[in-house]
């Protein structure tokens, strides 16, 4: 019995060992790729493809346990803990004034992360990574207008709308001021 469980552990370890040689030499080749490509992961809304540089993507996970916020904005479909840490879920398609579609099982969470912001966006698949050529990108045609110049980058002559994700991290109407209303005194500049 105790061999059985040496082994199983060794297998265990010979796993482990191989996944984390693969992880590094992706980010080998990410690093390699960094110096012209822009790597991507490519996920889907619906019928269109939409992608986000993957120096952002912090990580994906299936949506579950979803907690609803009453007063959100009707973008913030509610947060969810992540290992102790409490991020927002924003529904993209909401966000960029599209047509909303119920949440399925197959729904996941794409975690985005650029300096000290951090919340999941929902896409209905994760469908790839890939690596692109910023010249190759294309200025987003009028119909994206509603998307917001800041958050997308361009679009490929496959029609994948490439977001920039720094930019709908940034955008004002994510970030919530957690100082609160000034008290009515210090407004007015008198005492309370």
């Amino acid at each position: 019995m105790a061999t059985q469980t040496t082994t199983v552990q060794g297998d265990e370890q010979t796993t482990l060992r191989a996944r984390a040689e693969d992880l590094a030499r992706r980010r080998q080749t990410v690093a390699t790729v960094g110096g012209g490509g822009l790597f991507v992961v490519q996920f889907a809304l619906g019928a269109e493809t939409y992608a986000v540089e993957g120096a952002c993507v912090g990580e994906v996970l299936r949506l579950k346990e979803l907690t609803r916020l009453p007063g959100a904005p009707s973008f913030v479909l509610g947060v969810i803990n992540l290992r102790g840490r409490i991020l927002s879920v924003v529904d993209l398609r909401e966000f960029f004034g599209l047509a909303r579609v119920g949440l399925t099982d197959a729904t996941r969470a794409i975690v985005l992360r650029h300096g000290a912001l951090e919340f999941a966006v929902v896409a209905d698949a994760v469908l790839a990574t890939a690596t692109l050529q910023p010249a190759d990108l294309e200025p987003a045609p009028p119909t994206l207008a509603g998307l917001g110049a800041d958050c997308v980058r361009g679009v490929t002559a496959q029609r994948v709308i490439v977001l920039d994700a720094a930019g709908i991290l940034a955008d004002p109407r994510l970030i919530v001021n957690d100082q609160g209303p000034a008290p009515a005194a210090a407004r007015s500049g008198g005492t309370p």
